[in-house]
């Protein structure tokens, strides 16, 4: 089940991608506009956006039919609440809820389109990664399919840039406006709970000692999440490199991150890493210093990837977190002299993972309390 899982969530770091960097910003909202609660992203159709292939992309009114042809993609789809509007999806969306009543359009390692099954659903937009080969891009252009295609994610800036580029190009604006706000309050969350903690070097495990490297997204993650990547000291300009096993043996991680699929997660934590593996013979492995990540959620450059590093900084840094969350969450819930106590002032976030949705006001409180108990 191990090395399945492992595949599996190499094949999905090959689909992802991520919004271009030259495509358009999301224009910022003036004051007024933020008072009223107006949104700062615009939908409107005709739309034109130049994608990662240099195309002028026209989307000439809101599209009800897309295809997604990668899992980030339907991930964001599904976030946005726009679900309904997909009709085809990849192999690898299957673990979306509902997911199973779309056609999939994609099959093989790497992942091949159906060209022909894509054009029978008659859809308004596809949304492609760029793995997908320029061959069937290009068919699917001659048959005046509209097709968006997606840069490699390089960052969590990136995922906030493509889930605002799909809610633009579906006339989910709203939805993505949503949900890029709860995910930069989530973020912010994070590091404002490790800020000025002591790193521990962290290795993260996609099998065989292949790893994500600082300049990609899940690099992001792990040093936002306040671990120090032994990745960033290899000497290596790949996004996905090889590790020696000397070279992570010397580095002896204090925590490793490894991935699994849904119904995999629970068990011991040290059944994650393999019999014969090197990594059984480091400090993390020794002290059970190993966090679990749901694959669908590390993998892929969409909303979710938030859970992850939520999920890392807690492990890393359990007291600093739990400060910080208990700071957020009483003064979240005590009523100010000018506003009486209400349902929604008292009211808990609900989730499962302490911090989720805790809007930037309350962020700030808690960096202001994080810099008073450090001074204290």
């Amino acid at each position: 089940m191990r090395q399945a899982a492992t595949v599996v969530g190499v094949v999905l770091l090959l689909l992802s991608a991520a919004a271009p960097a030259a495509g358009a910003a999301a224009p910022v909202a003036d004051d007024a506009a933020a008072d009223t609660g107006a949104q700062a992203l615009e939908c409107s159709f005709p739309l034109t956006k130049e994608d990662a292939s240099g195309h002028d992309v026209t989307v000439s009114e809101e599209p009800e039919r897309v295809v997604t042809l990668n899992p980030s993609a339907a991930q964001t789809m599904w976030e946005l609440g726009a679900s309904g509007k997909v009709v085809g999806v990849s192999q690898f969306a299957g673990f979306l809820e509902g997911a199973d009543e779309r056609e999939v359009v994609t099959s093989g390692f790497p992942s091949t389109v159906d060209v022909e099954q894509v054009i029978s659903l008659d859809p308004d937009l596809v949304l492609a990664p760029n793995t997908i080969n320029n061959e069937s891009v290009a068919q699917l252009r001659d048959a005046n399919v509209t097709v968006y295609r997606f840069e490699m994610a390089r960052s969590i800036e990136d995922i906030y840039q493509k889930t605002e580029t799909i809610g633009q190009l579906t006339g989910e604006c709203q939805g993505a406006e949503s949900t890029v706000t709860e995910m930069r309050d989530r973020v912010e969350t994070v590091e404002a709970a490790v800020e000025g903690e002591e790193q521990p070097s962290v290795f993260y495990d996609m099998g065989d000692r292949y790893t994500a490297g600082p300049n990609t997204f899940i690099g992001q993650i792990i040093s936002r999440a306040g671990g120090d990547n032994i990745a960033a000291g290899a000497n290596t300009t790949q996004a996905y490199p090889q590790l020696s096993a000397e070279y992570v043996v010397e580095q002896d991680p204090e925590f490793l991150v490894v991935s699994a699929q849904p119904n995999e997660l629970g068990n011991d934590s040290r059944s994650y890493v393999g019999e014969g593996s090197i990594l059984r013979n480091t400090t993390a492995f020794e002290e059970g210093n190993i966090v679990v990540v749901n694959t669908n959620h590390i993998s892929q450059p969409a909303p979710r990837v938030v859970e992850p590093m939520t999920q890392m900084a807690q492990a890393f840094h359990p007291d600093a977190y739990a400060d910080a969350n208990a700071t957020a969450t009483a003064t979240a819930q005590e009523p100010t002299a000018t506003e009486p106590e209400t349902e929604a002032t008292t009211q808990s976030t609900g989730t499962t993972i302490p911090g989720f949705g805790i809007p930037a006001a309350v962020v700030a409180v808690l960096v202001a309390g994080l810099l008073a108990r450090r001074r204290g």
